[in-house]
């Protein structure tokens, strides 16, 4: 079976389960990445129907809550690309201040539910 359907998956921090297994079986051919850095220029290289990024709360950025704003305002240049961000509940007050700017397609809290997240990617 051909995949023709491509998702980036960006795993800064992590400490969760590696879904690259999950996203297989959904159909994806998945690339994976470990830095906004690398995630932004294959996205300028690459066409991706998903991108699974994290919000990763940063105090220490003055201007914005997380490099997730960088990554966004490239995406949202972009048609028909769906973004899924997994989030720390206990930062959700700063995630509320991203979401006012930017929609997502699903937004999934620590500990990520796989049935959720098998759930979002058949729907894509």
């Amino acid at each position: 079976m051909s995949n023709n359907k491509f998702l980036l998956s960006i795993t800064e921090l992590g400490g969760y389960p590696d879904f690259r297994e999950l996203y297989e079986k959904c159909g994806f051919q998945v690339e994976a990445v470990n830095s906004m850095r690398k995630a932004l220029r294959s996205l300028k290289q690459n066409k991706y129907d998903v991108v699974v990024a994290e919000f990763n709360f940063q105090s220490d950025f003055r201007d914005r809550t997380s490099s997730l704003e960088t990554l966004m305002a490239v995406i949202q240049q972009m048609d028909e690309v769906k973004v899924i961000i997994f989030y720390e509940k206990e930062y959700f007050h700063q995630f509320e201040k991203l979401r006012a700017r930017f929609s997502f397609y699903t937004e999934l809290a620590y500990p990520i539910d796989t049935q959720q997240l098998k759930a979002a990617l058949e729907n894509v």
